[in-house]
């Protein structure tokens, strides 16, 4: 008895042990399994955060493009009458000032924005840029750098109406500085466009062209005056913000032909209540001496082919209508006229460039105050739509 009672203690103390290292094991699982789900919720979440806004659990970029540096992709559709149906694709960066950076609540002052494109259409027209937006001093000094070369297929319809095409390839640069007056909204400076242009008819030159060259260097230096209240520069919501430019090419700037040429354009922005947004534009341009005919100022407005209403003056009007339907979603309609006018045409003779359409903005980055959507237009013969960023207007 005690012999089978001293084997049987052994055989049931190795039971005990087998019982409680498998007990042992399977905490060990599930304390695993447990830190694994935990780590993947974890990584989720932190994933998720890169791509919503705390503060109303929507989608947003704006923990993506300003805490981890992302880059937001600007894929586009390009349906512009004036070089055809093809595809776009911009990089954007951005970054905030050191001063904003740190300041809590929603950046106002204006990002850093480095931009990076490219597009292709079926017309052969083709280009690609790279542009840089830097601000200094808590948004007293403002920079703007731009560099590209196109390839475009275009149209000039001249004092006819009728298209005539041609081909414009070059490489373009513009570089400019503005300086804001003591705290005020105003801000002065100068600006420098340069572009190395060759243009190329087939068949003759079109009537009402004057001195054709084929190789031209537009080469222009003047002063930007501008004055800002918006409350956001991407898409606002009430401000006003206008732009004076005067500028003169000659020779001493490598242009190879003498021209003035003077801008001035506006935009207001009223809240008529909570949910709905006036916006107000108007836009002139105005030119003397020996300006080449692709550099005209022309009308722009969605719906419109751009330079097919150019000459050496040019008058448009728009206004634009917003709803915001929710904080994030805003639907808006839109409307405008214009004229060319001066050597082909007196102001009364000019025809009538019109457009009008419909669009949606989303608010894709809250901090940044960006909006992301489409604008479908319709304009003379002609439908066009747009993948915007922001305001149409620029």
């Amino acid at each position: 008895m005690l012999i089978r009672h001293a084997r049987c203690a052994p055989l049931r103390v190795n039971a005990a042990l087998s019982i409680e290292a498998d007990k042992n094991r399977r905490r060990v699982r599930r304390t695993a399994a447990t830190a694994a789900a935990l780590l993947l919720m974890s990584a989720h979440a932190h994933a998720a955060s890169k791509f919503t806004d705390p503060e109303d659990g929507a989608f947003d970029l704006s923990d993506l493009l300003l805490t981890h540096r992302g880059v937001l992709p600007v894929p586009t559709l390009i349906t512009e009458p004036a070089v055809g149906y093809g595809l776009g694709l911009g990089l954007l960066y951005f970054t905030m000032p050191k001063k904003s950076a740190d300041a809590s609540g929603d950046a106002k002052a204006p990002p850093n924005v480095t931009g990076l494109g490219g597009f292709a259409t079926g017309t052969h027209s083709w280009g690609v840029g790279l542009m840089h937006f830097h601000t200094w001093d808590d948004d007293h000094i403002r920079y703007l750098g731009v560099v590209g070369k196109v390839g475009l297929h275009l149209n000039y319809y001249g004092i006819r109406n009728q298209p005539r095409a041609y081909q414009l390839d070059g490489i373009a640069l513009v570089q400019q500085v503005l300086f804001r007056i003591g705290d005020s909204h105003w801000y002065v400076g100068p600006r420098y466009t340069f572009f190395d242009a060759r243009t190329r008819f087939s068949g003759t030159i079109p009537q009402g062209i004057r001195e054709f060259e084929k190789d031209q260097r537009v080469a222009k230096a003047g002063v930007v005056v501008d004055y800002d209240t918006r409350d956001n520069m991407f898409y606002p919501s009430s401000g006003t913000y206008a732009e004076l430019e005067a500028d003169l090419a000659r020779g001493g700037l490598g242009s190879s032909t003498n021209f003035q040429e003077q801008t001035a354009r506006g935009y207001q922005w009223i809240p008529l209540s909570k949910s709905w947004v006036l916006g107000l534009r108007a836009d002139t341009g105005f030119s003397q001496g020996n300006i080449p005919f692709f550099a005209q100022p022309y009308v722009s407005l969605r719906g419109v082919s751009d330079a097919k209403f150019q000459d050496s003056n040019q008058l448009t009007a728009e206004a634009e209508i917003r709803w915001n339907v929710t904080p994030r979603w805003a639907l808006l309609g839109f409307g405008g006229v214009g004229r060319a006018y001066g050597r082909l045409h007196s102001f009364s003779e000019a025809p009538t460039a019109f457009g009008f359409g419909t669009g949606f903005r989303y608010l894709i980055a809250r901090k940044l105050g960006l909006s992301m959507g489409i604008d479908v237009a319709h304009g003379p013969g002609q439908n066009a739509f747009y993948v915007q960023v922001g305001s149409a207007w620029r």
